[in-house]
């Protein structure tokens, strides 16, 4: 059975997106790339992420979804701006009827790499060996992509820990 998710990495400028099927036990890229809302007005800009990512859930017709959380930055505005970017490309999925999945940059980070503060450039490289990739994708679209090869996994991914007992506390596992 083949089920397709797409990841999406949320910005204002920039969001990601990356499309791929998980048969059985194997991932294969179908597509990724970048949404550009440029500069304008908040509401133009985030009617470009909704539609942006409308076409690109009628064009490749995933069955599910996987968006990164929003980490609070120092920046209090920043952090609300990137939090209506992500209720666009939320609201483009529900929209069509996907399930959602939601998961923070370390556990993407975690799953792909094995190491929940890998650079983006070890996320970039490991997207490019797991997809069996070319090339080394944009750092959105890998981000993207990412999230979708952690939601194929699970959540889990290459890097699982055993986590009863443990919690997350400023981004590290603590007993």
């Amino acid at each position: 059975m083949t089920i397709r998710i797409l990841g999406i990495d949320p910005g204002l400028r920039v969001t990601g997106f990356g499309v791929i099927d998980k048969i059985g036990n194997r991932l294969v890229y179908v597509s990724s790339g970048c949404i550009k809302s440029g500069e304008g007005e908040l509401p133009q800009r985030l009617s470009v992420i909704l539609e942006g990512l409308g076409e690109v859930i009628g064009l490749h017709q995933p069955n599910q979804a996987a968006v990164e959380k929003v980490f609070v930055n120092v920046n209090p505005q920043s952090t609300l701006l990137l939090g209506q970017a992500r209720g666009a490309a939320i609201c483009a999925a529900v929209l069509q009827k996907l399930p959602v999945a939601e998961y923070t940059a370390l556990q993407v980070k975690q799953a792909v790499v094995g190491n929940g503060h890998a650079a983006k450039e070890q996320v970039q490289e490991m997207v490019k060996r797991l997809l069996n990739l070319p090339g080394v994708p944009s750092s959105d679209a890998a981000d993207a992509l990412a999230c979708a090869i952690c939601h194929a996994h699970g959540g889990q991914g290459l890097g699982a820990l055993a986590t009863a007992g443990y919690r997350v506390k400023n981004g590290r596992l603590v007993g």
